[in-house]
This record gives C-alpha cells, structure tokens and sequence, in this order.
C-alpha cells in the first residue's frame, strides 16, 4: 500500500513560471539505427503535456537528449531556449525523474535527497519539505530498500522537485502506485502545472494520461504525428450499431461509402460518422434490423492507435489519419 499525501494546500515556496520545451528539427542515429528523425515540437508553461508513442518511438531517447545525457546527430532541443548544458542552475530549472531505480538501498530517504541536493546547496528544511509534499515525511529515516515501488516513484519525484524547477520531466511517474496514489500524482501535477510550470509526462497508461494531461504530443518511429490540446482529440465522435446481421449492415455501409470497423468490445459495428440518423436511414434500406444505435466519443487510445499504426484487431475508422512530417 502506498504512503498517502494529501493535495497541497498552498504554493511550493519559491516556484516561478515554466519554460517552453522546444525540439527543433531533432534527429539521433544509434550507428545503422534512427531512434529520432526530424522531430519538432514544444511544450507549453502552466500546462501538462503527455509525451505519449509506443516502446521503440524515440520518447526516452529525445528526453535524455533533452537533458544532456545523449547528444543529438541533428537538431537542438532546448528549455527557455537554451540547450541542457547551457543552462546556467540546471538543478533549480528542470527536475527528471525517467526511472525511479539508482537508489542507495542502505541510505535513508532524507539522505537520498541530501546526497542529491549537496550539488546545489539544498538546505534541509527544504529536503523535509519536499518529503512531506510527496507524502513520505513519515518515511524519511527508512531506508530506501525497505520501500515499495509506489514509495520509490515519491522519492524519485521529491527528488525531482528538490531544486523548486520550472520545467517537470517524468517518464511513467504512476508506475507502482496504487489506486489512491495514481489520484493523489493526477492532483499534483495538474497543482504544480497552475503554478506556472512546464510538466511533462511520458507514460503508456493511456486511460490515466487522458485523465491528467491539457496536451499531447504523439511520436511514432522517432517522428511526430500528432501535437494538440487532449480537447481537441476529444471531439471526434462515431456511431455504434448493434444488429444480429452485422455483415449485411457492413455491407450496405460499404456500398454507401461509410466507413466502419468492428467495434473495439465486441458485438457491433463502429461507424465514421457523428449523425446516427445516417447509419439509420441505410439500414432501414437494407431491411436491417437494429438492437443499438447510439453515439460514441474518441477516447485517447482510440487515437493513439490510429495515429500510430498500433496492430489491433480492427482498423481505423473511415478515412487513413493524417499524419504530421
């Protein structure tokens, strides 16, 4: 069971607004292999943004090229306009938390932050603060090998935040939390994104994401297919048919020229259009019968298994997704 933490009910003391995240034309070759190619995208202050693709999409690669710990073939990625190793208190700047491993198992949670925040002078009340704010104030003198995966991802947080940053990088940051953590993280992050910072996640619970995130920006294959407001993925909106005769109906679409596939869950059909008046009116022709007609909205993975090309057992509804250069 993970430690609980209640929502902050004031200000981190000190936090200042965000910094754009901008990558500009980003392209890293491993040797015969492109993990990146001709990426560009940015990512907004007082905003959660979902850094979302599939295993391989060059994600983890273009965040640590954003962090100074891989160097780019081509292009720049930069924070407030200047690269990781331009940045002039990069601790006080960007916090990361891409893995929540390389604890010292013998040391103490407060001395895992100490250790950390020696570089920068992070004084102790800070340290205390910090773990109270991630819900581990309780845990500081344990050790960290006695933690829990959930307890872990706190810490790996808290050490994140340890320099007050304006720019928030994490890479799958509910790995490991129970039920009651995931919406205490949800809750944090939307309260230090209305604090003016940049967060951004990373992460392939797409049903959480959907839940916290303002925007996201989509990668497959190391390029970028999709960058927008979560509402304005949101809109889309198709219709599910249910009938006893679904080859008859898929038929009579097919001659309409309305696209369709089977929906998702089974039993019915998923068809490209918003107006069920429509899917009526060719049934009815075709001497259907119909046990369900009702109008349905695009969730994120809906999208995102568009957008990416990911194997499902049905394809994209009507036309192909466009997808960005």
């Amino acid at each position: 069971m993970d430690v609980d933490a209640h929502h902050p009910a004031g200000p981190v003391p000190g936090s200042h607004p965000g910094a754009v995240v901008a990558v500009e034309g980003l392209t890293k070759r491993f040797g015969a292999v492109t993990a990146v190619e001709g990426l560009s995208f940015t990512m907004q202050p007082g905003r959660v943004t979902g850094f979302l693709g599939p295993n391989g999409a060059g994600k983890t690669t273009t965040l640590r090229i954003l962090l100074g710990l891989v160097r780019a073939t081509s292009g720049r990625a930069t924070i407030g306009g200047r690269t990781y190793d331009q940045l002039h208190d990069p601790l006080h700047t960007v916090g990361a938390a891409l893995e929540a491993t390389g604890f010292h198992s013998g040391r103490t949670a407060r001395n895992h932050l100490r250790v950390i925040g020696a570089t920068a002078d992070v004084p102790d009340r800070r340290i205390d603060e910090i773990l109270g704010l991630v819900g581990l104030g309780h845990a500081a003198t344990r050790r960290v090998g006695t933690f829990s995966l959930g307890m872990r991802q706190r810490l790996a947080l808290g050490a994140a935040l340890l320099g007050d940053p304006s720019v928030l990088l994490l890479d799958e940051p509910a790995n490991g939390l129970d039920p009651g953590g995931i919406a205490w993280l949800r809750g944090f992050l939307r309260y230090l994104a209305e604090q003016g910072r940049t967060v951004v996640i990373s992460s392939h619970v797409l049903t959480e994401v959907q839940q916290t995130v303002d925007d996201v920006v989509i990668v497959a294959a190391g390029r970028l297919v999709r960058q927008a407001p979560l509402t304005e993925l949101e809109g889309a909106a198709t219709v599910l048919v249910r009938t006893p005769t679904p080859d008859v109906l898929g038929a009579a679409l097919t001659a309409a020229e309305v696209g369709f596939r089977p929906d998702p869950d089974g039993g019915g059909l998923r068809v490209g259009v918003d107006d069920p008046a429509v899917v009526g009116g060719i049934a009815f022709r075709a001497g259907v019968e119909l046990h369900e007609l009702s109008v349905q909205r695009s969730d994120l993975e809906d999208v995102f298994l568009a957008l990416t090309g990911a194997p499902t057992a049905a394809g994209p509804v009507g036309e192909p997704a466009e997808v960005a250069s």
